[in-house]
């Protein structure tokens, strides 16, 4: 087993890090260990605009991340540690998750911590979620990641992973809510986040019980993996492009009249976009509708499409901030 190491807290980087192993490094089993900065990632058949709560993070600086494996959306801090194992497997099927999970279990319990396997993918203590674990197969080898609540900030977790479903219609794959804690407040002798990492680390080659090898990454490493970086996970149509097809519906009630509007989504760009209500305007509502058509459905190309119109010609009496918040669902209406 060979062990990468990696510094990066860039949640892009760290994802075209494993996608890099994951289709060159064919001699052994890998294994990583790996910290973002705060980001919201998302997995690869979700809705990401359904997921997160674009508002909460852009006003937080939280990134937003779309993976190649399967499953729910998960929060990313310096108190979560995240791990990958990449091995080789020929069965075309989603390998045992409980394999991978064993070693991370076996090495809290040296730590005076009981964790259970639970479900499909997750690892729990006294039935509250810290680990989420998800796989992505690739020509006869498999990538197994997940993550490790250490000690992150939950309050962030709640916030920026809840939305109103109620408004999105989408084929998308949903996330299960659950309660979550960290394991931090679990260990009788408490330790900081890098001194549970070496733990770990050390831990999974003596389970496994393989002589510890290490690679380093390469300027070559580095330069490639920074080409997958741009080509995927730092675009827009990966992060939000991919996303299912799904229908925005918002009804509103202001001073200025009722608005009922309803969006189609097509790869992340408006489809249809009509607006219903008893609202007052001058001009053909229709020419306003049709200014959003074919426009990515993310806030910054909504606010440069409403901020070009003259938006009082056709809805009389309503800001343009709150018009945005009706299309981008920005606050609970």
């Amino acid at each position: 087993m060979i062990y990468i190491k990696n510094d990066s807290f860039d949640p892009k980087f760290n994802l075209a890090l494993e996608e890099y192993v994951l289709k060159n490094f064919h001699n052994d089993t890998y294994f990583l260990l790996w910290q973002d900065n705060p980001t919201v990632v998302v997995g690869r058949n979700q809705n990401t605009i359904e997921e997160v709560n674009l508002d909460y993070a852009n006003q937080n600086s939280i990134n937003i991340v779309r993976r190649l494996s399967g499953g729910g959306a998960v929060y990313h801090d310096h108190g979560n540690l995240n791990f990958t194992f990449i091995v080789k497997d020929d069965s075309h099927k989603d390998k045992d998750f409980k394999t991978f999970t064993i070693p991370v279990i076996m090495a809290l319990e040296k730590l005076g911590v009981k964790a259970d396997f639970t479900g499909r993918n997750d690892i729990t203590i006294n039935g509250m979620k810290f680990s989420g674990n998800a796989q992505y197969h690739y020509k006869g080898y498999v990538l197994h990641h997940g993550t490790i609540l250490y000690n992150s900030d939950l309050n962030i977790v709640a916030n920026v992973l809840n939305v109103k479903k109620e408004k999105i219609e989408s084929k998308g794959i949903k996330s299960i809510k659950s309660r979550v804690t960290n394991v931090y407040e679990h260990l009788q002798n408490k330790i900081d986040i890098a001194t549970f990492k070496e733990f770990l680390k050390n831990y999974i080659f003596e389970y496994s019980n393989l002589h510890y090898k290490q690679h380093i990454l390469t300027s070559t490493d580095i330069n490639n993996i920074n080409e997958i970086m741009k080509s995927r996970y730092d675009t827009w149509e990966w992060t939000y492009g991919s996303s299912p097809a799904f229908t925005v519906r918002n009804t509103v009630k202001l001073p200025c009249g009722l608005f009922d509007l309803r969006i189609n989504v097509l790869n992340g760009t408006i489809d249809n976009f009509r607006l219903y209500g008893d609202y007052f305007g001058i001009e053909d509502i229709s020419e306003l509708e049709e200014a959003f058509k074919g426009r990515r459905y993310d806030i910054y190309e909504i606010e440069d499409v409403v901020k070009s119109l003259d938006l009082s010609s056709y809805v009389s009496g309503i800001t343009v901030d709150e018009f945005i918040d009706i299309i981008i669902n920005k606050q609970p209406l």
